[in-house]
């Protein structure tokens, strides 16, 4: 059982997915940097201030001042950060599109060059060559 493990846990796939996993976590943190330091102040700017992360409506219990004020005082849709995960995911969906089509375009570059022919080929196209100058 343990071998079965252990050859489990080091195929080649599964070191790939894990590589996958870590370098997302890290681009996912990168990618919220971006929406919280970049666009949002640029949107607030756009909208005067307003800072999507804060805004919310309190369906129960008095008016509060803060989001976290609201939602000890009861229920509190939070859409203003609904909004900010929105243009995260919008971001993070362009980003892997741009990503994919450039692979894609890489990908039809390679398909395109004729693959070079095998040694066999080479002297089975050459031995055709003398056989129909002999005929």
């Amino acid at each position: 059982m343990l071998k079965e493990f252990k050859e489990f846990a080091l195929k080649g796939n599964m070191v790939d997915l894990a590589i996958g996993v870590i370098i997302g976590a890290a681009f996912g943190r990168l990618v919220e940097s971006i929406v919280a330091d970049i666009f949002m102040p640029i949107i607030g700017l756009l909208t005067r201030g307003t800072d999507f992360t804060n805004l919310y409506l309190q369906l129960s219990g008095d008016a509060q001042p803060t989001l976290a004020a609201a939602r000890q005082a009861g229920a509190t849709i939070a859409y203003g950060n609904f909004i900010t995960l929105l243009i995260n995911f919008l971001i993070v969906a362009w980003v892997l599109f741009m990503v994919v089509k450039a692979m894609n375009r890489f990908k039809k570059k390679e398909a395109a060059k004729p693959a070079e022919p095998t040694k066999e080929e080479v002297l089975l196209t050459e031995i055709r060559d003398l056989l129909a100058k002999r005929t």
